[in-house]
């Protein structure tokens, strides 16, 4: 996941909503048949007939909740709604979105991704809740000053981060490997690419057979995924970096992507680096140390401990996986995999008063101790119970209705637990906690999270699939090193010199 915020508009699906733009969002969304009631509607819903709401969010495998689901019906209960949910895949999610606000019928409650938000916020679309802060108190108490303040225009909250760890992901490594060939775990890329190279040719599963590599990655939306701590090590942006007050892509670090490139292609050479990385699926590189294809890789931790590791040892009873530290670069610098809470949970500003206070009432009742624990855990005596000991014990019933989703696919509070249940055992999130702490020390922040540039929006996919065919024909050595100066000046010619310009105008503002 998180692959949340990963989405951007395309030029089709802005022309979509190009005449809601035109008009002002605000009128879209049909602000003005509700904006004249009473102001004591906002204590309606109180009591009385359920208040009905309906909200929007992401789904990945396995979809959604039915509409008759026992956790839509229990917060029904709870909250006096008649609460509907559209799971919509996060394949189609945005350009779905942006059908619904072309033909006015947003949601009343959404997820949305930093692109649209970010060209929605000054349009009337979202319910400015800084006002509804002191009636909500957990929005304040349970999420991050800074992922508040992210992307929200100063003195407004338009819009609610959807959390990340910001630093979970971390690599590890085959300990049984490196102790069958007499290695130390790399702490440096020098060290890196001789040990993925050892992992290449020396046989470390004793099987016979050149069948396996050092480490491999993916290119997903044309961008190096699962590669950051190398990319890091070798003083690139986690895709912009700040340089003499100016913010530039990793797309015109040339010194930086030469010497980056120069290690890719020894390891692509030399076998250390897995020959079919380039057609790599997202979740293919770990699939591959799963398999004893290769010993290094990147894992989500809470992952590592019930999915890789039991995975590994099923196929290698004497398999042994440990985490491995950023290797330090030429410089001395190390860096992990660290995204930002871009995405937003916002309300329409076109609902009528009540709904709005319901909606409000919702979130903040999700991030509230009962709430957050109804949506992590499910409910008592149906998806968990409490034994005589003191203790907790998992249900059938949780891995049957999945009572987790909206905690992992719409809300939840800036917790690096969230996917820690009740009932699993201390040392567990113990473990996932210690893999936590040590990738903060190499937090690898990007400066330009959040900011928006038109031409990005237009013009920088098709630019960024033109950079990253260049720079895989050098990993590849189908070009030489300095192809690499050839694809940043096209990116530059092509709009890039002008999302420079525009990132560091947004950057300028949005630090006055």
């Amino acid at each position: 996941m998180n692959r949340i915020g990963r989405q951007t508009m395309t030029t089709r699906r802005a022309m979509l909503i190009a005449g809601c733009l035109l008009l002002g969002l605000a009128g879209c969304s049909g602000i003005g048949g509700s904006a004249g009631q009473d102001a004591a509607a906002s204590d309606a819903g109180k009591e009385g007939p359920p208040v009905e709401l309906n909200l929007m969010t992401v789904s990945f495998a396995g979809g959604g909740w039915p509409d008759d689901h026992i956790m839509v019906k229990e917060l029904n209960r709870r909250l006096n709604i008649n609460l509907s949910i559209d799971w919509t895949p996060i394949e189609i999610y945005g350009e779905k979105l942006n059908v619904l606000a072309a033909s006015n019928e947003l949601p009343d409650i959404f997820l949305i991704e930093e692109a649209e938000f970010n060209k929605w916020k000054n349009q009337g679309v979202f319910l400015d809740m800084k006002p509804e802060l002191g009636n909500n108190p957990h929005f304040a108490k349970h999420l991050s000053s800074e992922n508040l303040a992210l992307m929200n225009p100063k003195g407004h909250i338009y819009g609610l981060p959807f959390y990340i760890t910001e630093t979970r992901d971390s690599l590890i490594i085959r300990k049984d490997w490196l102790d069958k060939l007499g290695l130390e775990a790399p702490s440096t890329t020098d060290e890196f690419l001789q040990v993925a190279k050892a992992f290449a040719a020396q046989d470390p599963d004793r099987n016979g057979e050149a069948d396996t590599s050092g480490f491999s990655f993916s290119i997903v939306d044309d961008k190096f995924t699962h590669l950051d701590a190398i990319v890091g090590a070798f003083g690139l942006g986690n895709e912009w970096t700040k340089r003499d007050g100016q913010l530039l892509p990793q797309q015109v670090q040339t010194e930086e992507l030469k010497a980056l490139l120069a290690f890719l292609r020894e390891a692509y050479a030399s076998g250390a680096l897995d020959r079919d990385f380039a057609t790599n699926k997202f979740k293919d590189p770990l699939a591959k140390l799963e398999q004893g294809k290769t010993g290094i890789a990147t894992v989500v931790p809470n992952e590592f401990y019930t999915l890789t590791l039991p995975a590994l040892k099923k196929r290698d009873p004497e398999a042994e996986l440990i985490q491995l530290l950023p290797p330090k670069g030429p410089g001395g610098l190390q860096a992990t995999h660290t995204m930002a809470s871009t995405s937003k949970i916002v309300v329409n500003a076109g609902i009528s008063p009540i709904k709005q206070q319901k909606a409000l009432e919702l979130l903040d009742y999700l991030l509230s101790d009962e709430g957050y624990d109804l949506i992590k855990n499910g409910i008592e005596g149906e998806h968990y119970r409490k034994t005589a000991g003191g203790k907790y014990e998992k249900l059938e019933a949780f891995d049957r209705d999945r009572p987790q989703l909206l905690s992992i696919w719409f809300f939840r509070r800036s917790d690096p637990n969230v996917q820690i249940r009740k009932w699993d055992d201390p040392m567990y999130k113990e473990n996932v906690m210690s893999f936590y702490e040590t990738n903060a020390r190499y937090r690898w922040k990007n400066p330009a999270a959040g900011l928006f540039s038109e031409t990005q929006d237009l013009k920088g996919r098709t630019l960024q699939a033109e950079w990253m065919r260049t720079i895989m024909k050098v990993v590849t050595g189908q070009l030489p090193l300095s192809a690499v100066d050839d694809a940043a000046a096209a990116w530059r010619l092509g709009g890039g010199d002008r999302i420079i310009q525009e990132i560091n105008e947004e950057y300028r503002n949005a630090s006055q």
